[in-house]
């Protein structure tokens, strides 16, 4: 068996939907999650059937959504490598620090891991053409694998968006709507169409979670199915953070987790913090942030949809959340590609210059064991040099 998805359930309301129907989110207006057989993974674990040898994030079929390969969308996405640092984790006062490399997705960042699942699983369900609003990334992933696919992709984006952005949707044959404002400003514009595609949205369908929990799974097995002391997550819509978090639920639920749950913390701009915010204020939503602005532009989510879920993640694990200034973003990517020859993304560069600040307050010790996501390559961002 492929997969072995059973349902979707509300993790607020736990509500049960159907994971053989076209479903977006709960009507109490929760995210929604897939759910597995996990008795029969457990037997794949005792047969030495899990995870497949496979060296792509489809190594872990059975904690996937998609029930026939038929409908899966290849382009050779997953199992990025996981790079100990030798001088960047003594400059930010750790004695290891550890970089999840995910410029190495095939349209260089970790949207490839949430798109390739989801479009592959809403094609098994009937899918014909596909909508999203995007900061940059997750346009230029879902147009690649709609290609793939051979199926159409609408892609909402901020004007304001690097230019690089729009030239490789294009390239793909995306169709393009430049939007005045932030991503929340593309997706209410969005909203306004009537296209008859099936709508991606960050959080908004069940499955492009699904895609980024394999960042966890990927994480605890190279590893040795064990979990770092802390992983740094860039946050914006918080799917990455939400689903790793989910991971280390199932991988412990099987009996492929030691004991150690990683703490999981958020890293924002401070232009646009409205995580970090909540966090501060113990609240148990997000209030919406205004005029967020950061070079960071996958970062620049002034409401996440999945708040709820993104400050469970962060509490439940014992973790927290940080924001630094623009000014930081430009030093620590370059210091980045200096030390490391890594081209950060400008949202890695937050995480990288968070770590600093966490591990001066005390929340990260200099003896602990963490990775920091590199969600993305720099390449499709200008570059600004700090000095």
């Amino acid at each position: 068996m492929f997969s072995y998805i059973t349902h979707l359930e509300c993790p607020q309301c736990h509500r049960i939907h159907s994971a053989d129907a076209k479903a977006s989110y709960c009507v109490c207006g929760s995210p929604l999650f897939a759910i597995y057989d996990m008795m029969s993974v457990i037997d794949e674990i005792q047969a030495g059937m899990f995870p497949s040898k496979i060296n792509s994030l489809w190594r872990y079929s059975q904690l996937l959504p998609v029930k026939s390969p038929s409908f899966v969308v290849r382009l050779g996405e997953g199992w990025t490598p996981l790079l100990t640092t030798r001088q960047l984790g003594k400059h930010v006062g750790l004695k290891l620090l550890r970089i999840k490399n995910e410029a190495m997705n095939p349209t260089q960042s970790f949207k490839d891991r949430g798109l390739c699942v989801a479009i592959s699983k809403h094609l098994e369900l009937g899918a014909k053409s596909f909508a999203l609003p995007s900061a940059g990334n997750a346009g230029v992933s879902t147009s690649a694998y709609s290609a793939a696919a051979g199926v159409l992709a609408k892609i909402f984006m901020p004007e304001d968006t690097p230019e690089p952005f729009f030239r490789t949707c294009q390239m793909y044959g995306a169709d393009i709507e430049k939007v005045s404002g932030t991503i929340t400003d593309a997706g209410r514009v969005m909203k306004e169409y009537d296209g008859g595609w099936t709508d991606l949205s960050t959080t908004k369908e069940p499955y492009r979670v699904e895609g980024k929990k394999t960042l966890g799974f990927e994480i605890a097995e190279q590893m040795g199915w064990s979990m770092p002391d802390a992983i740094i997550c860039p946050t914006g819509g918080g799917t990455a953070l939400i689903g790793i978090w989910k991971a280390v639920e199932e991988l412990e639920a099987i009996g492929l987790l030691d004991y150690k749950k990683p703490r999981l913390y958020a890293a924002q701009s401070a232009g646009c913090a409205p995580v970090v915010r909540a966090m501060e204020k113990n609240a148990l939503t997000i209030e919406p942030w205004d005029n967020g602005e950061t070079e960071a532009y996958g970062l620049r989510v002034p409401s996440p949809f999945a708040d709820r879920l993104i400050l469970g993640a962060l509490r439940g694990s014992g973790g927290g959340a940080v924001a630094v200034i623009e000014q930081e973003i430009r030093a620590a990517r370059s210091i980045a590609a200096r030390m490391e020859g890594i081209d950060f993304c400008p949202e890695a560069a937050v995480g990288l210059a968070g770590i600093r600040h966490l591990v001066e307050s005390g929340d990260i010790d200099y003896d602990e064991d963490v990775v920091l996501l590199n969600t993305g390559s720099g390449s499709r961002y200008p570059y600004h040099h700090p000095g």
